[in-house]
């Protein structure tokens, strides 16, 4: 596991990012559990200082992936869950999980630093 230090440059950024990747299975309220809140505080700290335009929630990412490939709330079953709980996500009814941020990531390539970020400021815990 990677030391944690501030992000300071380009590097840092995406060496955290790939670290945070790494990390998207880990269970709250264990090592790897707070190891990933601390790195997803410090990137975004690094993105609201860089990065001023903020990357599109992840409703509005998905909505867009499947705009741009031609997917229905079908095709986001597997990512997601049934029929209802994708219509809760694409409505703002219900969080991203972790399992469904990994999925959609994996599936979809909508960029986990969109999914984390969004996902954490409109839902603290």
């Amino acid at each position: 596991m990677m030391e944690i230090k501030p992000i300071k440059t380009d590097t840092d950024y995406r060496v955290a990012l790939k670290e945070i990747e790494t990390l998207m299975s880990a269970e709250p309220n264990t090592p790897e559990g707070e190891k990933l809140d601390v790195l997803v505080t410090l990137i975004e700290a690094y993105e609201r200082k860089n990065f001023p335009l903020d990357l599109p929630d992840p409703v509005e990412a998905i909505k867009f992936e499947m705009e741009q490939k031609g997917l229905t709330v079908k095709d986001l079953e597997p990512m997601i869950g049934k029929s209802n709980r994708v219509y809760e996500i694409l409505n703002r009814k219900r969080s991203l999980t972790l399992t469904m941020i990994r999925k959609l990531h994996r599936e979809l390539g909508i960029p986990a630093e969109s999914l984390i970020k969004q996902s954490i400021e409109t839902y603290p815990t």
